[in-house]
């Protein structure tokens, strides 16, 4: 017995376009045919492209909406983690949920279904973030599946009790365990101990890393090297990679390389890196965001995500996951119809893969997680900025939108 059964939905079958019915039953998809038979609830997709649940594999819900607490006036990375610090004594578990559930309602109303948080650790905030954001996870688990990343934003070796704090985190449910390297005065001493301590719990890395506007101490060939190591391929991400973008096409297609037979991915975070890169130049300004086609060419796995939303990191931002595939196909210079729908494939099964998720995809047996975008290709949705329609969230209904209506003369 069918529990719902959606219309002609536009979905991707490989790489070309069908339209068919998806019938759901107790949560998943139980039949997709060209024209299913049955009694029942249907909701009509009108021909619109129906795709997974979108994943947000990069987001900081703990800091956001505190742009009223901070200064953001030399768009500086120096100022953003200044601020921020500065801002973090005053925060409170149910602070931080107050102000990541306006960021996470967002980001479900534009169709994301999968998020990875990233929550920052260190003796001043204590656990309140680690705290506020487990809520929050805990009371949206009907419309968002979310893992929280717990790191150092402060430093780990430069900061005595932020260890203890990480692995408190990961006894009490963490899943990844995160760093950012350029914060402490030894980099690599920072990522030789997060991956000691990620293989002592057993969990995923992924890495603030590269965040600068030069190529002086670019890590992530150690990191590849460190990851080869561990043996811990498929299970490293690093995010940023600013410096990445600034290195000629030789060293590039060889770090390439290194990442794809290593086993790291990457993620790109489009607008905070445009945000904070280039501010010491006055012309012929670099934009820090690295062209992820070349990287997925050589194999290597790649994400689009947010980052940060209205902070001194990022002082703009509405969830959209559509719209950061539209501003980094802007700023990559990406036309040509594979590599645009390669920007949704980074927001959906790219994604799923830098996430390890199991059972992702429009598949009979599969979570019946849909989320409709009003277009009618993955090239359409990311040149128009399509907009979401409706989503369904393990068979039920996670949020609607009506598209605007012309009133005409």
């Amino acid at each position: 017995m069918l529990e719902l059964i959606v219309r002609r939905a536009c979905i991707l079958d490989g790489e070309a376009l069908r339209t068919c019915d998806i019938g759901i039953a107790a949560g998943r998809i139980a039949a997709i045919e060209p024209a299913l038979h049955g009694d029942g609830p249907e909701l009509d997709a009108e021909d619109c492209l129906v795709v997974p649940g979108l994943i947000e594999t990069h987001i900081h819900l703990d800091k956001t909406c505190i742009l009223d607490r901070c200064r953001a006036e030399e768009g500086t990375l120096a100022e953003a983690v200044r601020e921020t610090a500065k801002a973090k004594r005053g925060f409170t578990a149910e602070d931080v949920y107050a102000r990541g559930r306006q960021t996470l309602q967002r980001c479900i109303a534009h169709g994301t279904m999968h998020v990875r948080t990233h929550v920052e650790l260190d003796p001043v905030i204590g656990m309140a973030g680690f705290e506020g954001v487990s809520q929050l996870a805990r009371d949206y688990a009907w419309a968002v599946e979310m893992e929280l990343c717990v790191f150092p934003q402060e430093g780990l070796l430069n900061s005595p009790g932020t260890e203890d704090l990480l692995m408190q985190a990961l006894r009490r449910g963490a899943k990844v365990l995160g760093a950012a390297p350029y914060t402490d005065t030894d980099p690599r001493g920072q990522i030789d101990r997060i991956f000691a301590i990620a293989r002592e719990f057993d969990v995923d890395i992924d890495m603030h890393l590269d965040l600068a506007e030069t190529t002086d101490g670019m890590q992530i060939e150690y990191v590849c090297r460190k990851t080869e190591e561990y043996g811990w391929g498929g299970r490293v991400t690093v995010g940023h990679a600013t410096q990445l973008s600034l290195v000629p096409r030789p060293r590039y297609d060889e770090v390439a390389g290194l990442l794809a037979r290593a086993g790291v991915a990457v993620t790109i975070l489009p607008s905070t890196d445009l945000y904070l890169m280039g501010r010491s130049h006055d012309h012929a300004v670099p934009r820090g965001v690295v062209p992820a086609e070349p990287l997925r060419r050589a194999g290597v796995t790649c994400s689009l995500a947010t980052n940060n939303v209205l902070n001194p990191f990022t002082p703009y931002g509405d969830g959209s996951l559509v719209r950061m595939a539209n501003l980094y196909a802007n700023v990559c210079h990406v036309a040509r119809p594979a590599e645009l729908a390669g920007c949704l494939d980074m927001i959906t099964g790219s994604a799923a893969r830098l996430l390890r998720l199991p059972g992702y995809g429009i598949a009979v047996g599969n979570a019946a997680n849909l989320v409709a975008i009003d277009a009618h290709s993955p090239v359409d949705a990311v040149a128009m900025i399509a907009q979401t329609l409706w989503g369904i969230k393990n068979g039920r209904h996670s949020f609607t939108r009506a598209r605007p209506v012309l009133h005409h003369l």
